[in-house]
């Protein structure tokens, strides 16, 4: 290491330039493929490698060098202050003390995985941990929003309560604040004044005709939506997509995050017309699958089940429940089970195509119910589930 030091130190080289630049596009590729491959076996030893390429590409080295041979250590210092019209580096940000800390909190990688903070502009930052904080037990969740809400304000920044994104919801809940002064960051919120996702309903009937459970329901899937858009760590489980695997929902796999999303707004759209219906088994099944649809959106390792996360699920589960009475209310034998616990006591209820994970959870138990378990009329459908593999 000390070698490509001196020669990243070197600002007359132009094989210290090449070097300079072909270490930044290894850093660059290997956070791309890990995006990719979340559990390969070389994951930990690839953050390792990644901390050592961001020490050695700290501008400390190389741009010093070159300043001090032109003479321009002055003009340095003036464009360092030029934040809009220079490219943040993670040495420049105001919060870099937050993101350090939380990348070299190792606890989180229980919940989080091998993960790796890629915003180089502090409101990027602030969101991107934000998002991840979603996926944690509410209280570590809760210690964490305080001690970034703490950092920011180190660095001179203040919450923002006028910058916040609203998302449509039954009850009004502030999810994480925005920020204002040195660091201009948006917050985020769940709202009942704002209005459903028009691309949600097709028809303008629906607007004024929507059950309160079925306005509850286009809320979950506008929110869906919104972080497919937004967020780079969601998957999906979906086994009518594809049963084998859970499929990483990124912009470069635009096959499966369009067949995913479709498949999510034909279920809605089949949920209305089945509540239109009025048959309460016809309304049942639809429910099912679009509860099936909505829990298929999954993070590798899975959300926590006392997570933000898993707490919004629960909605749909909740309305679920509600179908089922109004089934038997009419005489149907209806029963339905959310699968959970040790794995080998619910697979007999579950599909062959349940999903081992090798991140997360506990060995051998489910992390997350993708499909509830269902008995209509002595007819049985399986569940499936995501589980720790102990393989």
């Amino acid at each position: 290491m000390q070698h490509l030091d001196k020669l990243l130190a070197m600002g007359d080289s132009q094989i210290a330039k090449f070097l300079w630049s072909s270490l930044h596009g290894l850093e660059a590729s290997l956070k791309k493929t890990q995006e990719q491959f979340p559990q390969d076996p070389g994951a930990d030893i690839c953050n390792v490698v990644l901390r050592e390429l961001q020490d050695l590409l700290q501008p400390s080295s190389f741009d010093s060098a070159t300043n001090q041979n032109q003479n321009i250590v002055a003009t340095q210092k003036e464009d360092s202050c030029l934040e809009d019209t220079q490219p943040i580096t993670f040495n420049q940000l105001k919060l870099s003390r937050l993101r350090d800390d939380f990348s070299d909190d190792q606890d989180l990688r229980r919940y989080l995985g091998n993960f790796q903070l890629h915003s180089q502009k502090d409101s990027e930052l602030w969101n991107e941990i934000q998002h991840k904080l979603l996926r944690l037990p509410k209280e570590i969740a809760r210690s964490w929003r305080e001690r970034a809400l703490e950092l920011a304000q180190k660095a001179q920044a203040e919450i923002d309560t006028s910058n916040i994104l609203q998302l449509c919801f039954k009850d009004n809940e502030n999810i994480y604040p925005g920020l204002k002064g040195t660091i201009e960051a948006k917050g985020l919120s769940l709202s009942k004044n704002v209005s459903l996702d028009s691309q949600l309903l097709q028809e303008n009937k629906y607007d004024d005709l929507l059950s309160d459970d079925l306005k509850l329901l286009a809320c979950l899937v506008s929110i869906c939506l919104y972080f497919i858009d937004i967020e780079s760590d969601l998957y999906h489980a979906l086994e009518t997509v594809d049963k084998f695997d859970t499929r990483h929902l990124s912009n470069t796999d635009t096959e499966q995050r369009d067949k995913y999303i479709e498949a999510l707004k034909q279920r809605f759209q089949r949920t209305l017309k089945a509540e239109e219906n009025g048959d309460s088994i016809t309304i049942l099944k639809a429910w099912i699958n679009i509860d099936e649809a909505i829990h298929s959106l999954v993070f590798v390792p899975s959300a926590d089940p006392d997570s933000w996360w898993s707490e919004l699920k629960k909605e749909s589960r909740r309305i679920l429940i509600r179908k089922v009475k109004k089934a038997k209310e009419e005489g149907h034998d209806v029963r339905i089970q959310e699968l959970s616990g040790v794995y080998a006591d619910i697979h007999n209820l579950s599909s062959s195509y349940d999903l081992p994970s090798k991140v997360g959870g506990i060995l051998g138990e489910v992390q997350a119910c993708l499909r509830v378990y269902a008995r209509i009329n002595q007819e049985k459908y399986p569940g499936r589930v995501i589980y720790r593999s102990s393989k």
